[in-house]
């Protein structure tokens, strides 16, 4: 990654933040850049990842959760309102993702994945023709898993799981480098044993696709290089990416792997939630610093979540200029409103116009929309 120093860096947020018209040239904005479609998906609101046909905004189930053993009826909702969409729905989860306390430690990974399936079946059960929908998830590198065969076995155990005869697209989780026994010694990475897995996934049958997720630039094209040489193109990158999340490698991430014909997956488009228009003003009179300010004051985080949402609210003088995100959020309001579109359509839009596809997380239908 190239870094910038602490001032240049503090220039550049500077030109974004408090100048309008500075704001759209600094982000490379085009009058298509923010001209969002009609509500409605079209035939056209679709795109590729890999061999996949997806719609161009997908659908994130960290948050998904059970009542005692029984689908959230918010979500058996959700599921049938995608079902609806002409263009299907895609589902990104992972064998990770869980509510209960033993996903957390490890033990009985696999509850989403699970959940996933049962609302897909569930809701085919009362359908006239079976769901649209493309269902991704990942693989976790783990100290225990040091072999090409132990990517398998997770594959097939997800495979099954998710009720599928090949995952549409499986993905590893991070690099490797969660190394507990570091300390001894034990810090050898796996990276390239885990790339090799995905390739005998792919070569079996077993998966559709393949991706990885928090890649940056380097390990990226290494990966890609490394799974071409099987034979097996790499499909996807997920990382963290929005309109306010393209520092730390992340812009120059997306930009590699537009040039490596990689999928970049955008988890994290609203910035944790400054971006989906509820802490802007809902008055004329009313500015968007003291509205942004006023909200976080009630706003259901935790400390650590609270604390850097302050810190992009009125900026650090650092990273982030005093004043914080609130000129970004005026504009993006007047966007919107010029458009007749909402501020969260135009964070997801200006996403799509950088070639990624965001994958917000959603637990209502109302969301979902």
């Amino acid at each position: 990654m190239h870094n910038i120093n602490k001032y240049q860096q503090v220039s550049i947020m500077q030109s974004i933040y408090q100048s309008t018209s500075l704001l759209l040239l600094a982000f490379g904005a085009t009058a298509d850049a923010f001209s969002t479609t009609s509500n409605a998906p079209s035939s056209t609101d679709v795109t590729q990842v890999g061999s996949l046909t997806v719609p161009t905004i997908g659908c994130g189930t960290i948050a998904w959760s059970t009542d005692f053993g029984r689908p959230n009826p918010e979500l058996v909702d959700l599921v049938a309102t995608a079902s609806t969409n002409q263009n299907g729905v895609f589902l990104d989860t992972g064998e990770r993702y869980g509510s209960h306390a033993k996903t957390a430690l490890g033990m009985g990974w696999g509850e989403t994945e699970c959940l996933v399936a049962k609302l897909l079946k569930d809701n085919d059960a009362v359908k006239d023709h079976p769901s649209k929908a493309v269902v991704a998830t990942k693989f976790t590198p783990s100290p225990w898993r040091t072999t090409v065969e132990s990517v398998v076995e997770a594959c097939e155990e997800s495979r099954k799981r998710l009720g599928v005869e090949s995952i549409d697209l499986y993905q590893i989780q991070m690099p490797d480098i969660v190394k507990p026994l570091r300390k001894f010694g034990f810090d050898k990475s796996y990276d390239k044993v885990y790339w090799d897995g995905l390739a005998e996934c792919y070569n079996r049958g077993l998966v559709q696709n393949v991706g990885v997720s928090n890649y940056g630039p380097t390990l990226v094209t290494e990966c890609s290089e490394h799974l071409a040489k099987r034979g097996v193109p790499l499909a996807s990158n997920q990382i963290a990416y929005s309109l306010i999340g393209r520092h730390n490698g992340a812009q120059q991430t997306l930009d590699t792997c537009n040039e490596l014909g990689v999928k970049v997956l955008a988890y994290y488009p609203f910035a944790m939630g400054l971006l989906t228009g509820k802490y802007t003003s809902a008055m004329p009179e009313l500015s968007a610093e003291h509205a942004l300010t006023s909200s976080l004051t009630k706003s259901r985080r935790s400390k650590f979540e609270q604390k850097d949402l302050e810190r992009y609210a009125k900026g650090d003088g650092k990273s982030i200029p005093a004043g914080g995100v609130a000129p970004l959020l005026s504009t993006m309001e007047r966007i919107a409103n010029d458009r007749d579109k909402t501020v969260a359509q135009v964070a997801l839009n200006y996403i799509i116009c950088k070639g990624a596809v965001p994958i917000p997380g959603a637990r209502t239908a109302a969301q979902l929309c």
